[in-house]
């Protein structure tokens, strides 16, 4: 009995443990398990890998963000000519541009352009064509002439310097400084400084400049229907109000800004459909507490400031109208950019009607 025992205990240890290697092992492959294992990282592993993606990710962006933008107005100031389409102006006065725009001759019967280098003198047709009127009529206030600043580029737009306004071909410079009774030569135009109404205060004109000859162009600029605004000094506009009298209606128009001490700015309304309308003018004359608040804050801004204490203020870049691109224009303001361009102006200098004043 004791062998028979024996026998069966030593028969069953040799049977068991070859099942047991027989049963799971064929289930699921070795080779297999250890790819598994080599696919799935551990915790730590993930985080890690995860922080590696986030970094590249972030650094893609990061030079996204540095390329440089492309600004309308480096495209709009390298045309040298008008799109050839139909005259319009498109968009705000100052986010716009210009279609089939005209160009104002360097020197006409009743005016002169200054700073021709700029190539600013293009505008919407019904601004040139008021342009020569109020030249010619400009005999009647005592003037031989005009002296016309900027208007436009060839295709309105961001200019590269100076204006935020003056894109739609609606705006123009009328320099205070009276027109010489002789032809101005291109480099005299060029050089030639404007003279300041303003006197050493900054705060009034000086009247041995500032003359009624001036309240007169003004007002006649100020008269015309099409016109809705003249811009001009506190300074001068205070003048203006001293001088109106009784007939106030034209003083509506005439609204004070900064600058604008040896030129006022004329802005007629939009022509035509797709840009934008100048608001109405406020229902008084804006010689009283509009003018005021002006003066004051002149008075204020020429006032010498203390240096504040602490490290100096970092350089602050031009302001975001200045950095408009193309896409925050009107889409149409593409076309007019991509269009061929018009014949370009014809030398209207040479072919001009000479005026009483170069005859003599």
């Amino acid at each position: 009995m004791r062998r028979t025992h024996k026998v069966i205990v030593i028969g069953l240890m040799l049977v068991v443990p070859c099942a047991a290697a027989a049963e799971p092992a064929a289930k699921v492959p070795a080779p297999v398990e250890a790819k598994r294992a080599q696919a799935a990282p551990l915790p730590q592993q993930k985080s890690a890998a995860a922080k590696t993606d986030t970094k590249k990710n972030s650094k893609k962006t990061a030079k996204k963000d540095t390329k440089p933008k492309i600004l309308a107005r480096d495209l709009f100031g390298k045309a040298q000519n008008a799109a050839n389409l139909q005259a319009r102006s498109i968009g705000w006065y100052a986010k716009g541009c210009l279609a089939g725009g005209v160009h104002l001759a360097d020197a006409g019967p009743y005016w002169q352009t200054m700073r021709p280098s700029r190539n600013r003198a293009w505008g919407h047709p019904k601004l040139i064509a008021l342009l020569k009127r109020l030249g010619s009529e400009s005999k009647k206030d005592g003037w031989s002439g005009l002296l016309v600043g900027d208007i436009s580029q060839p295709r309105g737009g961001p200019m590269l310097s100076g204006h935020a306004s003056h894109q739609v071909g609606l705006d123009a410079d009328i320099w205070l400084t009276p027109m010489p009774d002789r032809v101005l030569s291109r480099r005299e135009r060029e050089d030639i400084s404007a003279t300041s109404m303003l006197d050493k205060t900054k705060l009034s004109v000086d009247p041995k400049v500032f003359t009624p000859a001036h309240v007169a162009l003004i007002k006649r600029a100020a008269s015309y229907s099409s016109v809705e605004r003249v811009f001009v000094h506190p300074a001068i506009k205070k003048a203006l109000c001293k001088a109106a009298g009784k007939d106030r209606a034209w003083l509506y128009k005439v609204r004070p800004i900064w600058g604008h001490y040896y030129h006022f700015h004329i802005r007629i309304g939009c022509p035509n459909g797709g840009c934008e309308t100048q608001p109405g003018v406020r229902a008084d004359d804006g010689c009283g507490a509009e003018l005021k608040g002006w003066l004051k804050n002149i008075e204020a801004s020429l006032k010498p400031k203390p240096k504040p204490p602490g490290p100096e203020k970092p350089y602050i870049p031009p302001s975001a109208r200045r950095q408009i691109t193309m896409e925050q224009l009107p889409a149409e303001c593409k076309v007019v950019l991509n269009s061929p361009a018009s014949a370009p102006p014809a030398d209207e200098a040479m072919a001009a009607t000479p005026t009483a004043a170069t005859k003599k």
